[in-house]
C-alpha cells in the first residue's frame, strides 16, 4: 500500500512529509521510502503556531490556523509527490500527525474531575478534500481515552524498524523534544520502555534565533554552541528538575520548555552564546541521564540509533557520545531509515495500521490499559 506521512513537530520548522510504500504482515512489514520533503511554513503561519501553543488565545485563532494548516498540508504534499514524479492518485492514504499546539498527558484536577487531554490541529476534512485521499489524524487521543499519556507513539515503529536478537538498541530521536525507544535484545513490544527525555532542539533554536536576529532558526551544524562554553553552574541547576527523576511513562512538551523556560534562561545574564552551548549540552545530559536512571538497570545499551534534526548537531552528537561513553552512536540513515524522515514514515505506518483496524500504541511505552487502535479517518 502507499501511504503518505504528515509529520510537523514542537520545533515549528515546517511540515514534513514522507511518501512510503508498506507491504507484509505484523512486524514482518517492509517498508520504502519513495519521498521525503520538509516543506517550511510561511514566517507568518510560524510565529501564529507559535502565539496559540500553550497560550491563552481567542478560539477564533485557533479555528482558523486549524482550517489553514490543513490546507498547507495539502499543498506540501501535492508539492513532495510532484517533485517525486509520484501521481498523487497513486497514494492511497495519508496519515497527518497534525501541529501539536497544546499536550498535558498527565491528569491534571480540572472542574472536579482527573483529565489528561492534548490537541493537534491541521483539518483533516480538508487535507482529505483537497486531494481525493482518506486521511487518518488525531492520533493521540484514543490512548489517551485508554489511559495512557498519548505519547510517544513513535516506539511502535522503532520496535518493528531496529528490534535485535542480540543487541540492546535505544532509538533517539531529537526534534522540538528529544525522545527515546529502548529495545532489549530479542524483545517483545511489551518489553520496550520509551519516554521524553526532556528538551530536544527547543530551546536551542529559540536561542539560535534571537542571537542571529531571526536570520537563522536553528544553530546550523552546532556552529554557534562551538563558539560558547557550558556553563557547568547552570547546566547542573537544570538538570535538577524533578521531571528527570520521574519515571516513565512521561511526556514532555513547550508547556515545560518553551518561551517562558528560554526567559529564564536569558535573565542568568550568560551570553547568548554560552546559553546556546550549554543548552545543547543540556539535551545531551538529560537524554544520558534518562538512559543510565530508567534503561541501563533494565537493558545492555549497545547502540543508540539517532534520528530528527539534531542529528545534524555536531556539537549535540559529540555531547552525547562523551556522555554515553562505550555506547555505539549512529543515525538511522545508516540502518536505512532517512533521519529526518522517520516521523513522518512512522505516522504513514500508524495510518496503515489504523487503516487495517489493528492497534498501534505500545502500552509499555504510553502507559495505556491496552492496547487501542488509533486515530479518526475521514474518507
Amino acid at each position: 500500500m502507499r501511504v503518505a506521512g504528515l509529520m510537523s513537530g514542537t520545533s515549528l520548522d515546517g511540515i514534513d512529509v514522507a511518501i512510503v510504500e508498506i507491504s507484509g504482515r505484523g512486524w514482518a512489514k517492509r517498508i520504502r521510502t519513495l519521498a521525503f520533503r520538509t516543506v517550511p511554513y510561511p514566517e507568518d503561519v510560524r510565529q501564529a503556531i507559535l502565539s496559540v501553543s500553550n497560550a491563552a488565545t481567542h478560539t477564533a485563532t485557533i479555528s482558523r490556523l486549524n482550517f489553514l494548516l490543513g490546507e498547507l498540508y495539502a499543498e506540501a504534499l501535492r508539492l513532495t509527490a510532484r517533485r517525486a514524479r509520484i501521481p498523487l492518485d497513486s497514494i492511497q492514504l495519508i496519515g497527518s500527525h497534525g501541529q501539536t499546539i497544546f499536550h498535558e498527558g498527565a491528569p491534571v484536577k480540572y472542574l472536579g474531575r482527573r483529565i489528561a487531554s492534548t490537541l493537534q490541529i491541521g483539518e483533516a476534512a480538508v487535507l482529505a478534500e483537497r486531494t481525493g485521499i482518506p486521511v487518518v489524524a488525531d492520533f493521540r487521543p484514543r490512548d489517551i481515552a485508554a489511559g495512557g499519556r498519548g505519547a510517544p507513539l513513535v516506539p511502535y515503529v522503532d520496535y518493528m524498524l531496529f528490534r535485535h536478537r542480540k543487541l540492546g538498541r535505544v532509538a533517539l530521536n531529537i526534534g522540538g523534544i528529544a525522545n527515546i525507544t529502548a529495545i532489549p535484545p530479542s524483545a517483545g513490544p511489551e518489553d520496550v520502555i520509551a519516554f521524553d527525555t526532556g528538551p530536544g532542539n527547543m530551546v536551542v533554536d529559540a536561542l539560535a534565533r534571537r542571537y542571529t536576529k531571526g536570520r537563522w532558526s536553528y544553530d546550523r551544524g552546532g556552529r554557534l554552541a562551538a563558539r560558547g562554553h557550558v556553563n557547568r553552574e547552570l547546566l547542573d541547576r537544570l538538570l535538577k528538575d524533578p521531571y528527570f527523576r520521574q519515571p516513565p511513562p512521561k511526556t514532555a512538551g513547550r508547556e515545560q520548555y518553551g518561551a517562558e523556560f528560554v526567559e529564564r534562561l536569558l535573565q542568568t545574564g550568560l551570553s547568548l552564546l554560552d546559553l546556546i552551548a550549554t543548552s545543547t549540552a543540556f539535551t545531551a545530559a538529560a537524554v544520558a541521564m534518562g538512559i543510565e536512571r530508567f534503561v541501563r538497570p533494565r537493558m545492555p545499551v549497545d547502540e543508540l540509533i539517532v534520528s530528527g534534526g539534531g542529528v545534524h548537531n555536531r556539537q549535540m552528537m559529540a555531547q552525547l557520545a562523551a556522555f554515553l561513553p562505550g555506547v555505539s552512536l549512529a543515525s538511522s540513515t545508516d540502518y536505512g531509515v532517512d533521519a529526518d524522515a522517520k516521523e513522518a514514515i512512522a505516522f504513514a505506518v500508524l495510518a496503515y495500521e489504523t487503516w487495517r483496524r489493528h492497534p498501534a500504541n505500545l502500552p509499555s511505552a504510553t502507559g495505556a490499559r491496552r492496547a487501542v487502535v488509533l486515530g479518526k479517518i475521514n474518507w
